[in-house]
């Protein structure tokens, strides 16, 4: 097995439990070959306060539990296929030597991505323990300054870490969010929680130069940057499998078949080196998490002893905890949607953690995009400081038992006061799901107001006086919901663009006025989510822009 951590010692440690006579050898280039990588950022906090609570195993533990051998700073330097024979370099001593082998496994993980930046050598990665213990000897001198770049899972994280270090902090990521998995509506509810803690973003631009005590960015700004960490994302550890003749996937992963064999029979790959199958459109795919690696490990294992193997496909869900929000994500995201041409629609709900009745209830943004002929989940997201994994989960296990959208207001999920409501916001999801599909209601999503305003719709704000006083989409008219019948005369088209705060009494007043013979249409998420959206930002801007034109003439 040429690598550790979550594929190689899954796989290890479940052939050993299937077979005892096994020889199993497992080689690790770096000194530690079983942590948490997943944990390395918060030992740069200091959330994690020992580096021993990071290792899981160590050679002699797996050796005594499972007579394992395993080698660590060990370089496989080539594989030959043909005479079933890797080379390894032992790199402590430089001593050279040959394993064959029955059955290889290869589990090399990937590399940070580093560019060729002038300076970039001073940047420092985040992917194993000797990374870990740089960073952390440099940010325990007490750095003036530091800049992140790349806005990814691992970039949010550093960055909160930083800032929990009290280190003045900058993140710049060179397309216009953070966190590409989330569409752009939920990504800046990411990004207003990190400047509300002090983090420095610096969207839509990139890092041209690294100078000793600074960065250069694009725009020809200057930054700050005692210590500079790359977290600009990773690539597949291919070398050895290229070089051995193995069939390098579309995704420039290695290509593996419902086993996780090579081209090569005798040769399996998993992890982050190896390409997965997308369970939505049986694609190729990277998906770079230690819960896939396990798990295909194990299948790896299972198929070596023979045993009866179900193939593993990914939907790709992940969570990420940046300071007091939790972001979660399963399945495809809008971008990938449209960039296929495929057709979706997209609800949104603003619902409470729990009931809103008990004690410290929390406020939540979910997202959930399906077909808008069969019901299919195509996808969802959840940014909260409470109740997002619980349900994203449920969204997960929803897509990978094929429950269509409307169906989630059938599951019978645990429900009590502390933890959710009668209604879960999951069973609502299915509500508002069903409402679109059969016609009985139609929406507008948060970047089409312009598009039905220009068709003639008026914009009718539903909420109260009070509500709409603390701010409204531009050119919107006022009645609340509990007056519509009683001002009926005040509106004057017959087309209307219906907004609440979050959708729901949007979407009453849509069904009253569509009874009462208007064309009217609910906005999705209400003037919340349109509140915090990029959309939001491009009107005030405007607005002001206008104002400050005014002012002058």
């Amino acid at each position: 097995i040429i690598g550790g951590v979550a594929g190689g010692m899954s796989a290890a440690t479940r052939l050993r439990r299937l077979d005892e006579s096994a020889e199993i050898i497992v080689i690790e280039k770096s000194g530690h070959v079983s942590y948490a990588n997943c944990g390395l950022p918060y030992y740069v906090g200091g959330v994690i306060e020992e580096e021993k609570d990071l290792l899981l195993q160590t050679p002699a533990s797996l050796h005594a539990r499972f007579r394992l051998d395993v080698r660590v700073n060990t370089e496989v330097l080539a594989i030959n296929p043909a005479k079933k024979v890797v080379a390894i370099k032992n790199l402590v001593n430089g001593e050279t030597s040959e394993l064959d082998y029955d059955k290889l496994i290869l589990s090399p993980g990937a590399s940070p991505v580093v560019p060729p930046i002038p300076g970039i050598e001073r940047g420092m990665t985040l992917r194993t323990v000797e990374d870990v213990e740089k960073i952390a000897a440099s940010v325990g001198k007490n750095p003036a300054s530091a800049v992140v770049i790349g806005g990814g899972f691992i970039g949010v994280e550093i960055a909160e870490n930083l800032i929990h270090r009290k280190i003045p902090t900058a993140l710049v990521e060179a397309t216009h969010q953070v966190l590409m998995p989330l569409d752009p509506e939920l990504a800046t509810l990411v990004a207003q929680e990190m400047r509300a803690h002090g983090v420095d973003l610096r969207l839509g631009a990139s890092v041209v130069k690294i100078n000793t005590d600074s960065v250069e960015l694009s725009n020809d700004e200057v930054l700050p940057a005692e210590i500079v960490i790359l977290a600009i994302g990773v690539r597949p550890e291919i070398g050895l499998a290229k070089a051995a003749g193995l069939e390098i996937g579309v995704c420039n992963g290695i290509k593996v078949d419902d086993f996780n064999r090579t081209s090569n029979l005798d040769i399996y790959a998993v992890g982050d080196a190896a390409e997965k199958t997308d369970a939505l459109d049986g694609s190729a795919t990277l998906v770079p998490l230690a819960n896939l690696a396990n798990r295909h490990g194990r299948v790896v294992s299972d198929h070596i002893s023979g045993l009866t193997v179900r193939p593993v496909k990914t939907i790709g869900t992940a969570i990420v905890k940046v300071f007091d929000l939790m972001i979660a994500t399963t399945g495809w995201n809008e971008k990938r949607l449209k960039a296929s041409h495929v057709k979706f629609l997209t609800i949104h709900s603003h619902p409470n953690s729990h009931a809103g009745y008990y004690p410290d209830a929390q406020q939540m943004t979910l997202k959930l995009i399906f077909s808008p002929t069969t019901g299919e989940i195509f996808g969802a997201q959840a940014v909260g400081r409470d109740g997002v994994d619980k349900r994203i989960d449920v969204i997960a296990t929803a897509i990978r038992g094929e429950i269509t959208a409307p169906e989630l207001a059938d599951l019978e999920l645990a429900y009590a006061p502390p933890f959710g409501s009668a209604k879960d916001p999951v069973n609502m999801l299915g509500y508002m799901a069903e409402n679109l599909l059969s016609g009985v209601v139609r929406t507008a999503q948060w970047n089409e107001i312009n598009e039905y305003v220009d068709k003639g719709y008026q914009v009718i704000d539903v909420r109260t006086e009070r509500e709409f006083s603390e701010g409204s989409i531009p050119g919107a008219t006022n009645i609340p919901v509990d007056e519509i019948r009683d001002r009926i005369s005040e509106i004057t088209g017959r087309k209307l663009l219906v907004s609440c705060q979050v959708g729901q009494r949007g979407h009453t007043a849509t069904m009253l006025l569509n009874s009462l013979g208007y064309d009217s249409i609910n906005l999705d998420g209400g003037y919340l989510l349109w509140s915090k959206s990029p959309a939001a930002t491009l009107a005030s801007a405007l607005i002001k822009y206008i104002s400050e034109i005014r002012t002058i003439l």
